[in-house]
């Protein structure tokens, strides 16, 4: 196949639509089921990428979970804590395969935003992983490959319509890559950096050099996660798993906020009055996230007023006040953070350290690199300089 026409667009007056090989090559792609679109197909080529580049730099199964060309998740394929099966209703499934706990965090970090996602899976999916995406709300899943029984378990899903392709691993695209904006064509050569554990440890600049192989996995995916999540971005992550991204801000330390706030949630959910909560009967995941998310949130009475709580928790929850959010989250700690540019001022590691960030790796280069350095030697954090830059847009 050297080409497949599309429905439309990003938008349904953008036609005609097409994905081609400008080369007259074949695609390295076949679609198995269903009719992926546009914007599913550049969620799934760059999330395609970032698996990819987890696995080889990790040698761990790896899953991101794609929305809007920018993950919202990415993780690899570490074991579940009880508390992480629960928190990403997957406490009923058993003990699932790497693929599937990959994916499971991926999907976990942010699942409010990664209701609708476009999945990415580093390895052949297998039936663990096809049933956890089979329940959850999802537009389609690329991968190298599938066992039988996943993809009749996916090809089961949305009615028969859940889009499902196949990407050829040993497809090495053009050095150079281009693209048109307002009828102009853009041209450069393709980001092919290689960010390995060693490519962290050459420019550690704080007092502090001591970053543990744990964190270096941890800060690989988070550089990782960076080089296919639109810019501005920071990444926060902590034991394999992207846990916070701030994707495309203008301003750095909005990234920082974004992704901070994002990272604090994840951890509030594992706050004992959240995991306490009671629903419903059949109350759905996507309404029980919706509700924690209000919940942990200063808008928490939207949920817990009289009349309303009702509709979801089988007992009235009590508050979880700020001084009890605080405490909590005073208790996250070795968080890594990443960021595609530098920071130029030391406020982005202020915030930083409200979440519980203690290894940073960032490109350095400001002015203001002493600020920052400083800031990081005052909580006793280890930061490292990579000097490459790693926008994408």
């Amino acid at each position: 196949m050297k080409e497949l026409e599309l429905k439309y667009g990003c938008n349904p007056n953008q036609k005609p639509s097409r994905i081609y090989m400008k080369d007259g090559s074949e695609l390295p792609i076949t679609v198995l089921n269903g009719k992926p679109g546009y914007i599913n197909f550049l969620d799934a080529f760059n999330g395609w990428q970032l698996v990819s580049e987890l696995k080889k730099a990790t040698g761990l199964p790896a899953a991101t979970s794609f929305k809007h060309v920018s993950p919202a998740g990415a993780a690899v394929g570490l074991p579940l804590s009880e508390t992480e099966a629960k928190i990403y209703w997957v406490d009923d499934m058993g003990e699932l395969s790497p693929l599937a706990s990959a994916y499971a965090r991926a999907r976990g970090a942010d699942r409010m935003s990664s209701f609708g996602d476009f999945i990415s899976l580093s390895d052949v999916c297998d039936a663990d992983t096809a049933k956890l995406i089979k329940r959850e709300v999802s537009d389609g899943v690329i991968a190298p490959g599938y066992e039988p029984e996943a993809l009749e378990i996916l090809k089961s899903k949305k009615k028969g319509g859940y889009n499902v392709i196949e990407i050829d691993s040993n497809y090495v695209p053009s050095p150079v890559e281009t693209k048109d904006v307002f009828g102009i064509s853009f041209e450069q050569g393709r980001n092919e950096l290689n960010i390995d554990s060693d490519f962290l440890g050459q420019n550690v600049v704080t007092e502090n050099k001591d970053i543990p192989d744990s964190a270096k996995i941890d800060l690989m995916i988070s550089l990782i996660t960076l080089k296919y999540t639109q810019s501005n971005s920071v990444c926060y992550v902590k034991g394999g798993q992207a846990i916070g991204i701030g994707a495309g801000q203008q301003s750095r330390i909005h990234c920082t906020r974004l992704a901070g706030q994002k990272a604090d949630n994840w951890w509030l959910r594992q706050h004992p009055k959240v995991m306490g909560l009671s629903f419903v009967d059949k109350l759905g995941r996507a309404n029980r996230d919706n509700a924690i998310d209000v919940y942990i949130s200063d808008e928490y009475m939207d949920v817990l007023a009289d009349g309303v709580w009702e509709q979801t928790f089988a007992v009235k929850p009590d508050v979880l006040t700020r001084e009890e959010k605080r405490a909590w989250l005073d208790k996250m700690e070795d968080v890594a953070l990443g960021s595609d540019a530098f920071f130029p001022f030391g406020d982005n590691i202020e915030r930083a350290k409200k979440s519980g960030v203690k290894y940073i790796a960032q490109p350095g280069g400001s002015i203001r690199d002493d600020d920052v350095i400083a800031t990081c030697n005052k909580y006793g954090m280890a930061m490292c300089f990579t000097g490459i830059r790693l926008f994408h847009h």
